[in-house]
């Protein structure tokens, strides 16, 4: 691989690590394909999830591990960093599969979702039902199979030493992913003005298993202590919030064609957001009517999505999330300025918040 340049450079090479971890998986995903072949099961299990990781996305928990990494050194086995970054990538790819599936929703990243694109594969000699519930199970398998193939990633060759001090870390994110979802499923259609729900949900799913446990794993692999780690938890948790709560406006304000997915879906879900439980908030007996009518309704249309708009704005809480998400990127920040990282990891760390919260997709 290209490695990064190190924390005594001018800036890390995030886009060379990122490729670095696109090659791991792709020839993991070719060693694969070629036991499939050899042993002849289902060819297009491998080739849908070879589809899926290549659809897209910006490689955010790889680089954030390499960045956990290089806040403590420039020195290891920068393959087992690669590795690594790649498994994080694999298991999100587990956990975007099955969250899509419970979604039902048709698109990510501008293609068809895993569960549609086998649907589609098996269409031809069944009813669309029966296609569709084939889908569904095969993208349940796909996933399962993407959470064992990160495991084969991360701990393949790993030495003891590094398993036994990376292990907890690997099992908390995987915990705290899996109640954030629960969370988020549980308070779906819940249309009321508590805040406290969502950002509970946010701070599992998002601020804790996509910024915070990929900077830990990154820093422990390199043999971090525990001020190193304290330091990417202060950065961590507050920019994961304003991440997603940028996400949860793009759901509702976003474009299709940069987002990838319908701006229509949270709102047909019914999606209990910090965004809609301050409208909640603020509503008047009108507005809150209007509101209870239409969010949650699955035929909700173009001109239905205009008028929930139009009170997120009049209520002021597009505003106040625009607020919430820069007050939390400042917080992030600022942790940032006090840690005790090399220039090259800080400069990365900002460009990776300014890209977080600031992005129209």
């Amino acid at each position: 691989m290209t490695a990064p340049a190190s924390p005594a450079a001018s800036e890390l090479d995030l886009d060379a690590f990122r490729h670095a971890v696109d090659v791991c998986l792709g020839s993991f995903l070719d060693r694969k394909a070629h036991t499939a072949d050899a042993h002849r099961p289902a060819p297009e299990i491998t080739q849908t999830l070879r589809d899926f990781l290549f659809s897209g996305g910006k490689r955010l928990r790889p680089l954030l591990c390499a960045c956990g990494w290089y806040a403590h050194t420039d020195r290891g086995d920068t393959a087992l960093l690669v590795q690594a970054a790649a498994a994080l990538e694999m298991f999100h790819a587990f956990c975007l599969i099955h969250d899509d599936l419970m979604d039902h929703s048709d698109t990510r990243r501008g293609q068809p979702t895993v569960h549609r694109t086998l649907a589609a594969h098996h269409s031809e000699d069944r009813s669309l039902a029966a296609a569709q519930r084939l889908g569904a199970s095969a993208a349940l398998l796909v996933g399962d199979l993407a959470l064992v193939w990160s495991d084969e990633l991360l701990f393949t060759h790993m030495r003891p030493e590094s398993l036994l001090a990376v292990r907890p870390c690997v099992d908390a994110m995987r915990t705290e992913v899996m109640y954030g979802q629960y969370l988020d499923l549980v308070s779906t259609r819940q249309l009321t003005g508590d805040i406290e729900a969502p950002l509970r949900a946010i701070h599992y799913k998002t601020a804790k298993y996509t910024i915070e446990r990929p900077l830990h794993i990154g820093a422990t692999l390199a043999g971090a202590g525990p001020a190193v780690l304290e330091a990417c938890t202060a950065f961590a948790l507050p920019l994961g919030e304003a991440f997603q709560l940028r996400d949860d406006l793009l759901g509702v304000f976003g474009s299709p064609e940069q987002t990838g997915k319908s701006h229509l879906d949270d709102l047909r879900d019914g999606k209990h957001t910090v965004l809609i439980a301050l409208a909640f908030q603020r509503a008047d007996a009108r507005q809150d009517k209007t509101l209870r009518t239409l969010i949650g309704r699955p035929n909700l249309d173009e001109d239905d999505a205009a008028r929930v708009r139009d009170i997120f704005d009049d209520t002021g809480a597009h505003a106040e999330v625009e607020h919430m998400i820069h007050s939390r990127r400042q917080q992030a920040l600022t942790a940032l300025d006090r840690a005790p990282f090399p220039a090259a990891t800080t400069a990365a760390l900002r460009q990776i918040a300014d890209a977080a919260t600031a992005r129209t997709a």
